[in-house]
């Protein structure tokens, strides 16, 4: 490439003051072509997967870190030649992060330009990587740990990386490998069990890869070793084992780093727990009306092709219980010794992910009207299923809500999320027999639990919120007099 240079892309901080971020794809390899603006790879932080454009054109020279790399901030990823003036080999991280919605800029903009992320540059420690090689040496992947967690959580192939087109550029030597296909939690087997996507045989429809050649390779590699003391002379005295040991048992243990969302996840239920004193109340309540409610809106042209269930009115019930009891809302400021009272609800709704547990919030969901509530919370799940929840969407709430009734259970005891002093966990709904107008008739029931912070939050206070909240499910129509 004629007048070319070496600029470095550094490890940005996406998530307001983290220090590191691991690598989790790389979409473009040595070699290819990108342009300003292209996603080359995802990271992962301590809150959300994030995609990192390239802000500049040009040609890969190096990826300086596989998949699965920690690597810290302002730590160089990846050397892409560019054309135009001089530039230096390695870039200084610039002294303020670019305007959110920076224009194109030309190939001859000073070195100093970095991609356009929140909070850049700083950090200038040595990385952490993990005991992995990469993909492309089979025999050191088969030696190498078995044990691999934290894997993205995008089952759909990147896009193909485009060809180079500047006719200076050297031809590789060989063509990338393409990408296996596999669904997210297909992937994430795999890397738990320490298996290379490219060594499996997909047997699924268009080439995908299934859990079931996941197990199969697992096996194929382990045959082999079973199998080798059988080769030996055997000592004849050494009986024969009776029986082949299980399938389960061939893997005796797995170890998965903690790091990423579930290392975040677990300090801050620590820190909640150890913290704030906790209390925790129950109620059982009979929500036939509110199923019943949930099947009418279902019919209602005003909620056509948004998610209606019975969360969603759980999550109105909780906002009206607030509004009945303000001071619920709040939060404890230890360094000022005061009670923060909130005069807004950003409301937490608590969503398993492959990465962990994540809580994303409606920001003032208190001013929502019942059809923009389940827009927001059909976003903010689907969102969260695909692993695109931002940093911010996990930041600010003031109050939560956990469902643990979507996996059978009856109720729980919820953790506080830190900074919060109230979280509602709901059980799953059942048809129980129930006292209804003095007879005994089928009816759907459920069980809710506030835990709540004592410190802020007496018993009166926590009872009144979690009864409204049951009301309000008892009896929908209360959602009209009281809002």
């Amino acid at each position: 490439m004629t007048n070319a240079s070496v600029r470095e892309f550094k490890m940005p901080d996406v998530g307001e003051g983290l220090t590191e971020a691991e690598i989790l794809k790389w979409y473009v390899q040595p070699g290819d072509t990108v342009t300003d603006g292209q996603v080359v790879c995802e990271v992962e932080t301590a809150k959300a997967a994030v995609e990192l454009p390239i802000p500049y054109d040009g040609v890969v020279r190096a990826l300086h870190f596989p998949e699965g790399t920690t690597v810290d901030v302002g730590t160089s990823i990846i050397a892409v030649e560019v054309a135009g003036g001089a530039a230096p080999a390695q870039e200084e991280a610039p002294a303020a992060p670019a305007p959110a919605a920076e224009p194109e800029r030309p190939a001859e903009q000073p070195a100093a330009r970095q991609p356009v992320l929140v909070g850049y540059g700083v950090a200038t420690s040595s990385t952490r990587r993990r005991p992995r090689k990469q993909a492309q040496d089979p025999a050191a992947q088969q030696a190498a740990s078995a044990v691999q967690s934290e894997l993205n959580g995008h089952g759909a192939a990147p896009p193909a990386p485009a060809a180079p087109v500047a006719p200076a550029a050297p031809a590789s030597s060989a063509a990338p490998a393409q990408r296996p296909l596999a669904k997210p939690p297909v992937r994430k087997l795999a890397k738990d069990l320490g298996v290379d996507l490219a060594t499996v045989t997909p047997t699924g429809p268009d080439g995908v890869i299934t859990r079931d050649d996941v197990h199969a390779a697992v096996a194929a590699a382990q045959a082999p070793r079973q199998a080798a003391p059988a080769a030996q002379p055997a000592a004849p005295a050494a009986p024969a084992p009776s029986a082949a040991p299980a399938a389960y048992d061939s893997v005796r243990e797995t170890r998965i780093p903690v790091k990423g969302v579930r290392k975040a996840t677990a300090a801050a239920m620590v820190g909640s727990a150890f913290t704030a004193p906790h209390v925790t109340e129950f109620v059982t309540v009979d929500v036939t009306r509110t199923m019943k409610l949930v099947e009418e809106l279902k019919q209602d042209k005003e909620f056509a092709g948004l998610r209606v269930n019975p969360l969603l009115l759980i999550a109105k019930a909780l906002l009206v219980a607030i509004r009945r009891n303000p001071d619920i809302n709040a939060s404890w400021d230890e360094a000022a010794q005061e009670i923060v009272v909130k005069h807004y609800v950003n409301l937490g709704i608590a969503a398993a992910t492959p990465r962990g547990l994540i809580v994303p919030n409606i920001k003032d969901a208190h001013a929502k009207t019942l059809p923009e509530l389940a827009a927001s919370l059909g976003d903010l799940v689907s969102t969260a299923r695909e692993g695109r929840t931002s940093p911010s969407a996990m930041q600010g709430g003031t109050v939560t809500i956990t469902n643990v009734g979507v996996f059978g259970v009856d109720t729980g005891t919820p953790i506080l999320n830190p900074g919060e002093s109230a979280i509602l966990a709901v059980g799953a709904i059942k048809l129980q027999p129930w006292v209804h107008k003095g007879k005994v008739k089928p009816r759907q029931v459920t069980t809710l639990a506030l835990s709540f912070d004592h410190r802020l939050v007496d018993g009166e206070l926590g009872s009144k919120v979690l009864a409204d909240v049951a009301a309000v499910l008892e009896q929908p129509k209360r959602l009209i007099t009281w809002a």
